[in-house]
């Protein structure tokens, strides 16, 4: 299909075609910068094992056996333990698995509220004047707490547990997100199809959808990217406190946290989980950057 055939398509199917278009140009981008390509296909790789880990994990990540406690990487006690086992002598690849399963579940859902929340609250503001003062005045007030002390709080009236650290990561990425969102609609407010799209009568809702939000989705995307990582990290650091997955859940702050005891004498069970952390983050942090690189207009040029 030409480009000469757009005009005779219906607005949607010029959209449709048009979103199709610069996602595969996203893509090309992508794939063009090696450290992007690698962190892409490295987070696919984890993102599956993690939702298949009840498949493909070798053992039961709960089964404890105290006679292979402590068990090194390719110790003699454990040949089937390829990563060894922890101070409960359970398989550290299965708990792995698992614990990526419930560090990037937590991860992805509280930025998926908390990016959601906070990008409603930014084109709010930004679109009805009246309300900019009083949402970004909230928005500061959440910008003063650390988020830790956020965790801490929702921890003391709702109980530690996987669903309060969600609630305490997705309040702690409101604020953020909001500010974000509202830089980039105020811009998009001053272009001139706003105004003609008030011209033609078109209401508030249709307004805020159809230019304000698919025009500010690509700013919004990329900082939720890199949100990630870091609700990740600090999801692992709140769960390391012992604000967040309780025992025996796998949960790689958690396990961390049991293995710092055994450093000594068994690094393996509390560096492991690090590692995992340390490179999840990373590749979210890299893609985050390719992916602001390549919906950017400025950067394209």
């Amino acid at each position: 299909m030409t480009d000469a055939a757009l005009p005779l398509q219906s607005e949607a199917d010029q959209r449709a075609i048009a979103a199709i278009r610069r996602k595969n140009a996203v893509w090309r981008r992508i794939l063009r910068d090696p450290p992007a390509a690698i962190a892409a296909l490295f987070l696919i790789v984890i993102v599956g094992s993690a939702v298949l880990a009840p498949w493909i994990a070798p053992f039961d990540p709960y089964a404890s056996n105290m006679r292979l406690r402590l068990c090194p990487i390719g110790g003699a006690r454990c040949p089937d333990f390829l990563l060894g086992a922890d101070n409960q002598g359970r398989d550290m690849v299965s708990r792995i698995l698992f614990g990526l399963r419930a560090t990037l579940g937590i991860g992805i859902a509280a930025v998926l509220v908390g990016g959601g929340l906070g990008a409603v609250i930014g084109l709010s503001a930004a679109y009805f004047k009246r309300l900019d003062q009083p949402l970004m005045r909230l928005v500061d007030v959440l910008l003063s707490f650390p988020s830790i002390l956020f965790g801490l709080a929702i921890a003391a009236v709702m109980g530690t547990g996987l669903f309060s650290l969600v609630v305490a990561l997705s309040i702690a990425s409101i604020p953020s997100i909001a500010r974000i969102a509202r830089g980039a609609a105020q811009s998009i407010m001053q272009q001139e199809y706003m105004e003609a799209g008030r011209a033609v009568g078109l209401g508030d809702g249709a307004l805020i959808w159809r230019y304000l939000a698919l025009n500010c989705w690509p700013t919004i995307l990329i900082y939720m990217t890199l949100q990630l990582g870091q609700a990740i990290l600090l999801g692992a650091a709140l769960s390391f406190l012992g604000l967040g997955a309780q025992p025996p859940t796998a949960e790689l702050g958690s396990m961390a946290a049991d293995g710092r005891k055994f450093l000594s004498i068994a690094p393996h069970v509390s560096t492991l989980p690090c590692a995992a952390i340390f490179l999840v983050v990373l590749a979210f942090n890299v893609l985050g950057d390719a992916l602001r690189d390549a919906l950017d207009p400025k950067l394209r040029q």
